[in-house]
């Protein structure tokens, strides 16, 4: 019996290692059958598979491309072997319809919920109706407060001024070749998680050797886990995915074992956090988001601590996915761009030295902040053209027909893509691919800002960022203490009107740099 059991157990472990196999050639093979077999309004010529393969490295052009000659700025997308429908849009009043208008019929669903609920549970980024209106409700409430927004604007200027600037500093001084891309994803991940939580994982300071390598891979972690959702979704059969989850190999079971760390980072937090809360008498001290959502989520009626609990690690994951890479993204590109439109720089430079705080020199209080419209300006344009998230979607409970008249099914996934929208002379004019903050200025120099629904990089109508003037204050203090102190010299010239025609980004859930942005620092 017992040479039975084994025979069994090792025909079982070579069908499993096949399947594993033929799942890896499934997914390597899924890079050469796209799972989006993108229609225009007119033939793509060499079909649109061979298209995909000639485009991959520049995909979301290729889609701004496509949508830009279409009368509707609207493309039908048919999903591989046809087993899934939907269309993708540039068309801000398809955007109004699909995100305000008929809000209820466009929802994160099952698609998205199955491939996130891993990583995400039921945080407000991967839940619908009345368990996403009472998330939005608190955060609504919170993210509102005067106290909240100074808080925020505090932490960040401390973080810069005790770690950012002493390491930009060091780099300076050795006159060393630093990834600004890396440094500032390392900043951003400690500041979201000291505004977030209160915790300043200090992960930017190389001193704190133990703490950096439990962040390291809680990091890595997560990290894998964004990689592996972002490649279910673009897997042209979903059951692949599935099946090795079933199985437990390969990536998925790597993906659980990141899900493990993710977990346990997250719960110590909110363990950290429970028990300073019952040490500190004085409540008002504690102004991270997290504190106040446990405060303002304390008579939800959980049945036990437990699931107060989950309730609250949903929160702190979402948190963590909405501010750990979209800030540094963000920055990374307005830095490029700066770096290789030198007027620009010099009119955001003149307008810091303008301004008079009452803080050490570099050190810009959130009143400051708010005075800086050139930069602010800069900012928002290089957000047109580099939206941290380049494409959204949606999911379709009902048959309906969208603003520009196109037919959208049941069951249909509903795409919008920021980055097309920035693309687009239909809604930019002429110049639409030239870095011109100006664009966003009234005749007195003010910052005006513009229609949501053709700026969506903050998404838009009831699921709008809550964190945007957060992600702005953040953007603002960074850039400003950064250039107040240094010049940005990017090794590859930076983004200039050549090099923005083929900007080298990575295809993946947020649009990063390829290869990070190697820069040199010189003192002003």
């Amino acid at each position: 019996m017992g040479e039975g059991v084994g025979s069994v157990k090792s025909n079982f472990d070579v069908q499993s290692s096949n399947c594993s196999k033929l799942i890896t050639n499934l997914q390597e093979a899924q890079q050469v059958l796209i799972h989006y077999q993108l229609l225009t309004e007119k033939r793509i010529n060499g079909g649109s598979q061979q298209c995909f393969l000639r485009n991959h490295h520049r995909f979301h052009d290729w889609v701004a491309d496509m949508l830009s000659t279409t009368p509707s700025l609207t493309i039908q997308v048919n999903g591989f072997l046809g087993l899934s429908c939907g269309i993708c849009t540039a068309n801000p009043a398809n955007l109004d319809h699909l995100l305000r208008s008929n809000f209820s019929n466009y929802v994160k669903g099952t698609r998205f919920q199955s491939i996130l609920h891993d990583l995400l549970g039921h945080g407000i980024f991967n839940v619908d109706g009345e368990l996403w209106f009472t998330q939005r409700k608190i955060a609504s409430h919170e993210f509102n407060t005067r106290s909240l927004k100074h808080f925020i604007s505090d932490t960040v200027q401390s973080q810069l001024s005790n770690s950012l600037i002493p390491y930009l500093s060091i780099a300076c001084d050795n006159r060393a070749v630093i990834d600004l891309q890396d440094v500032l994803r390392r900043f951003t991940f400690d500041n979201i998680c000291n505004v977030a939580f209160g915790v300043d994982p200090a992960w930017l300071d190389s001193k704190s050797v133990s703490e950096t390598s439990l962040v390291s891979s809680f990091v890595q972690a997560f990290d894998y886990a964004v990689e592996v959702s972002f490649n279910r979704f673009m897997l042209p059969l979903p059951v692949i995915w599935k099946i090795k989850r079933l199985l437990n190999i390969g990536s998925e079971k790597r993906y659980k074992e990141a899900i493990k760390i993710i977990n346990e980072y997250a719960m110590n937090i909110i363990r950290l956090k429970e028990e300073n809360c019952r040490n500190d008498d004085k409540q008002e001290k504690n102004q991270d988001l997290l504190s106040r959502f446990m405060h303002s989520a304390s008579n939800l009626g959980f049945l036990d601590q437990d699931q107060r609990r989950r309730f609250l690690r949903d929160i702190v994951i979402s948190f963590i996915l909405a501010g750990k890479d979209s800030t540094s993204t963000a920055l990374t590109w307005f830095f490029w761009l700066i770096a290789g439109h030198a007027r620009c720089k010099r009119l955001i430079c003149e307008e810091l030295s303008a301004t008079s705080s009452e803080a050490r020199l570099g050190s810009f209080s959130y009143d400051d902040l708010k005075k800086f419209n050139y930069l602010h300006a800069a900012l928002s344009e290089s957000l047109r053209l580099f939206p941290p998230v380049p494409i959204n979607s949606r999911l379709t409970i009902s048959d309906d027909i969208l603003s520009s008249g196109t037919y959208v099914g049941k069951g249909w996934f509903a795409d919008y893509s920021a980055y097309a929208m920035g693309r687009m002379k239909r809604l930019w004019g002429p110049d639409c691919m030239e870095f011109r903050p100006e664009r966003w200025l009234d005749d007195d120099g003010v910052f005006q800002p513009r229609d949501q629904f053709k700026f969506p990089v903050f998404h838009c109508g009831p699921r709008a960022c809550l964190g945007k003037e957060m992600a702005y204050v953040q953007m603002k203090s960074i850039a400003a203490a950064v250039m107040y102190e240094f010049e940005v010299v990017a090794i590859d010239g930076g983004g200039c009107r050549e090099r923005m025609a083929n900007p080298p980004y990575v295809l993946s859930l947020l649009l990063k740099m390829k290869g990070g942005l190697q820069i040199r620092l010189k003192r002003r």
